[in-house]
């Protein structure tokens, strides 16, 4: 039986029922379009994009272990850590300070 595969921003498995991405290490507007991607939950995609723009992203995280250094995301991956795997909420829109 194959394993599901791992969120590269949470380390949770993703079942094949919970909504997942693929996420551009660099944003497609910033050059990234043939660039690194990684699976990721949706719940993990839209709180990195709910936190960080995209020059932000090319510049300083344009990594997976870059995004969990920052401060908010890794709050974000200690709340998340405690749900199960299928775990789905809504992040109310754009929250970036």
């Amino acid at each position: 039986m194959e394993e599901d595969p791992i969120c590269a921003l949470c380390g949770r498995p993703i079942p094949p029922d919970v909504p997942q991405s693929r996420h551009h290490l660099v944003p497609k507007l910033r050059g990234g379009k043939r660039g690194p991607t990684v699976l990721l939950h949706q719940i993990c995609h839209t709180e990195i994009h709910a936190t960080l723009g995209e020059t932000e992203l090319a510049r300083a995280y344009a990594t997976p272990e870059a995004l969990r250094g920052h401060p908010r995301l890794a709050r974000f991956i200690a709340w998340v850590a405690r749900r199960p795997p299928g775990f789905r909420s809504r992040v109310p829109g754009r929250r970036r300070v």
